[in-house]
Order: structure tokens, then sequence, then C-alpha cells
């Protein structure tokens, strides 16, 4: 057994680096099949994803206002949104009742992603419009990320990859069997 690079013909000089290939990223980074999410029937996944079942739509919990889902390109294992089933873009048009679910929601979430996962630290918010970096911006969701200490090494910063050590099927069931009760 060598820590040598394997020589491959043709494929150029090795560096020793190795390398951790994601294509399935590239439809994510060329925006291929993006959504607009304008309107309900034009595509917002934000309203399409509650007719799925939990398992398909990676939703983690259902309430009466919102749902908890998993992120399709998350920032971290365990990235979570809490949407509102009406199709809204502004936090200041929800009504009150939409209001105090997303902020339960958002608690409960916390709580499940430390039950599953031990997350020790959080990133919460929206980005309300295109400007503010809203993906879809039609269609308010509020970000939930788990954070761990050194969960930033090298691989976002100099190779632009984030490295995620869980599918997303099991990430969402271990968070639904987390969840906690209302």
């Amino acid at each position: 057994m060598t820590n040598e690079p394997e020589l491959q013909p043709g494929a150029g000089v090795p560096d020793a680096f190795g390398r951790l290939w994601t294509p399935h990223r590239m439809a994510y980074i060329k925006g291929e099949n993006k959504p607009s999410g304008s309107g309900p029937g034009d595509g917002c996944p934000f309203c399409e994803i509650p007719a799925m079942s939990d398992e398909d739509g990676l939703v983690v919990a259902r309430g009466s206002a919102v749902f908890a889902v998993l992120n399709l390109y998350p920032y971290n294992s365990g990235h979570l949104m809490v949407c509102p089933y009406r199709h809204v873009a502004d936090y200041a048009d929800l009504e009150d009742a939409e209001t105090a679910e997303l902020a339960d929601f958002t608690k409960r979430s916390l709580q499940a992603l430390r039950k599953a996962s031990g997350a020790q630290g959080f990133n919460v918010g929206m980005n309300l419009g295109q400007v503010a970096g809203a993906g879809i911006a039609a269609h308010l969701h509020q970000h939930v990320v788990p954070r761990w200490g050194g969960d930033t090494n090298f691989m976002p910063v100099v190779g632009h990859t984030k490295v995620l050590p869980q599918l997303l099927r099991e990430t969402r069931d271990l968070l639904a069997d987390a969840w906690p009760a209302a």
C-alpha cells in the first residue's frame, strides 16, 4: 500500500489531492429546472410538497398552518425549512395563526435537531426577496441550519464543496422521530 496518487494516463499530473465528486450538485449550480415559485401551479415546490407523502416530500412535521421540510441543497446535514402552506412571500403578510405556528415549529426544529444530531448551535433566518438571497422569493420559508464546532473546514472555503455525511431520507427519518409533540 502506498500513499502516492494512482497514475492515470491522460488524467494530468498527480497533485496528491483527493477528489470528492458530487456531480448531482451541477444541476443546482447551473440552476437547471429551478422553479420560479411564482405561484401555486407555477412550479412552486413549497406549494407542491404538502401533497406528497412525508417521505417523498422530505417533510419532517406538519402543522395546521405550516410544515417543516428538509432543504434539498442543505448547508449542513439537518438543514430544515419551516414554510406556511399558504403561498405568501412576505413575513408581514402572514396571518397571526401562521406567525404563531411558524415560531412554534422553529422552536421544535431546534429541539429535534439537538436531540437527533447533537447540534451545538444554529443559524435561523429568512431571506425576504430575491435581492436578499431568497432562492424562491415568492413563497416564504425560514431556514434552520444546525451547526457544530469545526463544521466549516477547508472543503467549502477552498473547494467550494460541502461534505454531507448522511442521505436526506435518513436525516428526515431521524428528525421526524425526534420531533417534539405539541
